[in-house]
């Protein structure tokens, strides 16, 4: 994973995404809008094995692994929901 520091720490935000997503890409230039501490990996360019590993996890908590997924201490958004990030995050 990497590590962006930001100015509103949020405790363990992570950020699932692909490097090709549009809205993956989106999600991040909300985080960095936003000054939020998260970490992120591209699972496109992970290795076969973690891939299924960081798809598993995502597909137990939200029945499906899709992208952006942005998780927390507090729960999850699956996509490019702005608000609902917001609200997750209380920003």
């Amino acid at each position: 994973m990497e590590h962006v520091a930001g100015t509103v720490d949020r405790g363990d935000v992570r950020l699932y995404a692909l490097s090709t997503c549009v809205w993956c890409k989106k999600t991040r230039a909300l985080l960095a809008e936003l000054g939020v501490t998260y970490d992120y990996e591209y699972v496109d360019l992970a290795a076969p094995a973690r891939q299924d590993e960081v798809e598993a996890e995502i597909a137990a908590l939200a029945g499906r692994a899709s992208y952006p997924t942005l998780i927390t201490e507090n729960g999850y958004v699956v996509g490019f929901r702005p608000d609902e990030i917001k609200k997750l995050l209380n920003v």
